[in-house]
């Protein structure tokens, strides 16, 4: 007799989702997703990150959907936007972005009780050599950590890919933070880890929702939170860049909730 084991909760606290469930994340992945695209033609030198943020505010609610950071711990903006040194949570305001910034803008939205979470990188004008590899290595580093999820892998091998890509690259993985678990909930079981051994940590089931989300570090991995109790940047003030997807794990790999519907989820020079 076939053991039922689908909406359960593993050892390790790791909610193991319904099938039907994957049809929520795949919605509410999808407006993020969108939103993101949309912003696209707004990220010019001489725009303020508040701005970036009022669209984006407009956009959620336009599509029905709501805000997951919009009184999230007192914080009262639809974004996070993170601009050079920022490794992650920087307050949208009335910074002017400059040729050459590079930028990450991060979006959670709620819909019909499910939340969709992504970033992605942008940049104002033209990046200098250095952060268009910082990017590119970033967001390879995600899509090789997509690659290791798959039943019986571990998250430890999903850290492993991401850290010896980045380090092979002569770059850094931020430790100080991390991709989590969600569904029905921002932030739930289990802490996904950018680094690791291969083979450590819970073993990957399917049903399992959770972001992978890498910080590289053009410098040192170190970070500081600001007085703000918000904003991280670099100790060392060198560049920093993330990508973030949510997915779920299927039966032979996974689903990518939040790819670009317009095909836009690294940024294009030229």
């Amino acid at each position: 007799m076939e053991v039922h084991t689908r909406g359960r909760i593993t050892k390790e606290g790791i909610r193991i989702h319904e099938d039907a469930d994957f049809a929520g994340m795949r919605a509410a992945g999808q407006v993020a997703a969108r939103i993101l695209d949309e912003v696209i033609p707004l990220v010019q030198p001489g725009v303020t990150t508040g701005e970036l943020d009022d669209f984006v505010r407009g956009r959620v609610e336009a599509l029905g959907a709501r805000s997951a950071t919009i009184g999230y711990k007192g914080y009262q903006h639809a974004t996070c936007i993170s601009v050079n040194h920022v490794v992650c949570h920087g307050i949208p305001g009335p910074k002017l972005l400059k040729d050459g910034d590079i930028l990450n803008i991060d979006v959670t939205v709620i819909v019909d009780g499910w939340y969709g979470d992504s970033s992605r990188m942008y940049v104002a004008g033209t990046p200098n050599r250095k952060a268009a590899r910082l990017i590119e290595v970033t967001h390879d580093a995600l899509m090789r950590g997509i690659e290791a999820v798959r039943p019986g892998n571990t998250f430890g091998d999903i850290g492993h890919a991401i850290q010896s890509f980045v380090e092979g690259n002569r770059m850094s993985v931020v430790r100080d933070f991390c991709g989590h678990g969600l569904g029905r909930v921002f932030h739930a079981p289990p802490n996904v880890l950018h680094y690791g051994r291969p083979g450590t940590g819970p073993v990957l089931e399917e049903g399992m929702f959770f972001t992978i989300e890498p910080m590289v570090n053009l410098g040192r991995p170190e970070t500081k939170v600001l007085s703000d109790d918000w904003t991280a940047v670099t100790r060392d003030k060198s560049l920093s860049a993330q990508f973030e997807h949510s997915v779920g794990v299927t039966a032979d790999g996974c689903e990518i909730f939040t790819l670009s519907p317009a095909g836009r989820f690294h940024p294009t020079w030229g």
